[in-house]
């Protein structure tokens, strides 16, 4: 009698098997390996993808955390370093000096600062409320990044004509 399942028969053919080769039948060893990688997969590029409010907005919320940090820590060690380097860093100088720049300079600049911290904001806001698994559907996704788009640009201008 027969103790082979017809399962295990069927399982048998459908095993892969590779077979190794233990020599090389050429004499360039790197032969092999060149025609090995035209055979791989090659990924997609990322300039193929259509630009989405998504992944623009995750990369900006990231890069815009990175600079208020990076910049909060640049200006707190150029603070501390300034009595010995013979800078005037107080806020009487910041002061005087912005005072002195044209209305359009000031405009700028105060919209340039502004505009990374609205943004990390409106968007840590963002993170928030999906941190409660409210709008988490594609649409409400998008809506929401382009809201905080919108609400972050007219926050930083207002600021920057306060």
């Amino acid at each position: 009698m027969n103790s082979v399942s017809p399962a295990a028969v069927a399982l048998g053919r459908a095993v892969q098997t590779r077979h190794a080769a233990t020599s090389s039948n050429s004499s360039d060893p790197t032969k092999l390996l060149a025609q090995q990688r035209l055979n791989r997969p090659v990924s997609p590029h990322l300039s193929i993808y259509r630009p989405q409010i998504t992944w623009i907005g995750s990369s900006i919320h990231r890069i815009t955390g990175i600079a208020l940090s990076g910049s909060l820590y640049l200006y707190a060690s150029a603070y501390l370093a300034s009595p010995m380097l013979g800078w005037d860093l107080g806020s009487a100088s910041a002061a005087a000096a912005f005072a002195a720049l044209p209305v359009v300079a000031k405009v700028a600049l105060k919209t340039t600062m502004a505009l990374p911290f609205t943004y990390h904001c409106m968007n840590g806001v963002r993170h928030l409320i999906w941190d409660t698994g409210a709008g988490l559907t594609n649409a409400q996704v998008i809506k929401s990044g382009w809201t905080v788009v919108g609400l972050s640009t007219l926050s930083a201008l207002i600021l920057a004509f306060l």
